[in-house]
């Protein structure tokens, strides 16, 4: 079993299709949404967590491209701007996967590790510097 951090973007008409119905049903590939924008007058976002076999992953990944649905597997909906961080820590408590973490204790300095961020926003709301931010 695979597991992929994945950042979809549509345009408005492909908001009205079962997408994540099909990767599940088609594909048998489990499905935790973290985040979605979808309304009928924009671009859509969604960034899932996506898990399955290699080839139901790469067969699903084929099948939303088909339906005109840009795939990022490196992008993610919540950014990390170190040159903004204070190192303040301010966020570490209120991040509950640990994405946001002191790396170094004898510096105080700050790590993000997107492969573990649940896209929870809490980073954003307590981040006093704005070193977290948010791309939807």
């Amino acid at each position: 079993m695979e597991r992929r951090k994945l950042l979809l973007s549509f345009e408005k008409e492909a908001a009205e299709k079962a997408i994540v119905c099909e990767l599940v049903r088609r594909f048998d590939l489990g499905i935790n949404i973290f985040r979605a924008k979808i309304t009928p007058e924009e671009r859509g976002y969604m960034v899932l967590d996506v898990t399955g076999e290699s080839d139901a992953l790469r067969s699903g990944m084929a099948f939303l491209r088909s339906q005109n649905v840009e795939v990022d597997t490196s992008a993610k909906g919540v950014c990390w701007n170190e040159s903004l961080c204070t190192h303040c820590t301010s966020c570490v408590n209120h991040c509950p996967t640990r994405a946001l973490h002191v790396s170094d204790r004898g510096e105080m300095r700050m790590s993000f590790d997107s492969n573990e961020c649940v896209e929870c926003l809490a980073c954003i709301k307590v981040c006093p510097f704005g070193a977290c931010s948010s791309m939807f």
